[in-house]
């Protein structure tokens, strides 16, 4: 278990997890924000890759536990993405639309965000949110972040506008 917190257990996801990480990838409503529905391999690859993040960063997207059952609810963690012309140690959290609006990504997001300065020693630590994706912003907020600034990044053939909130080590 890399962390903890008053419902929820985060860890690293692994192998076992494709069937609860297609239950959150594979959901048209939950992946709006990504222009849809993933595929199995697209499912895959996103497992492999946080796979690979954790053996080259030490982090990458970890599993959301419900303490109450042991069933995976989601992924928080942290990444390093590219931004402008640089690169930003970001949160991020994507979560099984049966458990949205129960506040257990702003918990878990709370929870990346002490680990990225206690432990990490990161200054700042971001989120990076596509400009129509109103409940991650609030997320955002909750997290003491503000609107930094923006870009357009191009995907699957779409101009999606995003914002970077931050905040930064006190």
């Amino acid at each position: 278990m890399i962390l903890e917190t008053e419902r929820l257990n985060l860890r690293e996801i692994d192998q076992s997890d494709f069937r609860a990480l297609c239950n959150i990838l594979q959901d048209p409503d939950a992946m709006y924000a990504y222009e849809g529905a993933f595929s199995d391999e697209e499912v895959q690859e996103w497992l492999d890759r946080q796979i690979l993040r954790y053996k080259k960063w030490g982090f990458g997207l970890w599993a959301v536990i419900l303490k109450e059952t042991g069933e995976m609810i989601g992924q928080c963690g942290l990444t390093m993405q590219p931004w402008k012309d640089g690169e930003v140690l970001e949160i991020g959290y994507l979560f099984n639309r049966a458990f949205w609006h129960k506040g257990y990504a702003t918990e878990a997001a709370k929870a990346c965000k002490r680990y990225a300065f206690e432990v990490l020693k990161a200054e700042e630590v971001c989120s990076i949110i596509r400009d129509t994706n109103i409940s991650s912003q609030k997320v955002a907020l909750r997290n003491g972040m503000t609107k930094k600034d923006s870009l357009v990044k191009h995907y699957k053939g779409v101009d999606m506008p995003h914002y970077r909130f931050a905040v930064y080590r006190r």
